[in-house]
């Protein structure tokens, strides 16, 4: 989810780190906790913070503003938090390693398409849509079922899939327009 987005009257702030930065960096150290941290209840308390600071991130930069990194700093969180995650479910056996990719695999093209534009000196930003927040809710309830109802782990991250092939297809259908560039 994006933190480009704009205050009341068009106005952002101009600060080099922004209050919804410093949520977003929470996620950080989280990642790792929930990769080191063995036991579910307290990989329940990680998880829940860190869906609570991802939707607080975005809730604080539309009342405040964002920095102007504000909309990279949060989808890296974002992916790193859940990268990890998901490998830890992985490395668990409640998902195969390509079960995994396929969760995933939104993230990835993401990724893909940042650095290919970055290597063409024209990185651009697209802000978050509707099926990417989808995506990222079903990512979180992915990990949610891990911990909670595990049976439904692979349910859940089969629709997480279907909605990251969805979420890519949308992603590149709207590359071409995208306007806001990091200023390389």
């Amino acid at each position: 989810m994006t933190e480009g987005s704009a205050r009341p009257m068009g106005q952002q702030a101009r600060s080099a780190l922004a209050w919804a930065d410093v949520i977003s960096l929470v996620r950080i150290p989280l990642a790792a906790a929930f990769a080191v941290v063995a036991a579910p209840p307290a990989r329940l308390v990680i998880l829940l913070v860190a869906a609570v600071s991802d939707v607080l991130d975005g809730i604080v930069a539309r009342a405040r503003g964002g920095s102007r990194w504000g909309a990279v700093l949060d989808p890296v969180a974002d992916k790193l938090f859940v990268a990890t995650a998901v490998a830890v479910v992985a490395l668990d056996g409640a998902l195969s390693w390509w079960e995994a990719a396929l969760v995933l695999s939104r993230d990835v093209g993401a990724a893909i398409g940042f650095a290919a534009t970055w290597a063409f000196h024209s990185p651009r930003i697209i802000h978050a849509r509707w099926l990417g927040k989808a995506v990222t809710a079903f990512q979180f309830l992915t990990l949610f079922a891990f911990l909670l109802t595990p049976a439904w782990v692979r349910p859940v991250a089969w629709c997480t899939a279907a909605l990251a092939a969805l979420a890519v297809w949308d992603y590149l259908r709207v590359a071409g327009r995208a306007a806001l560039s990091l200023g390389r």
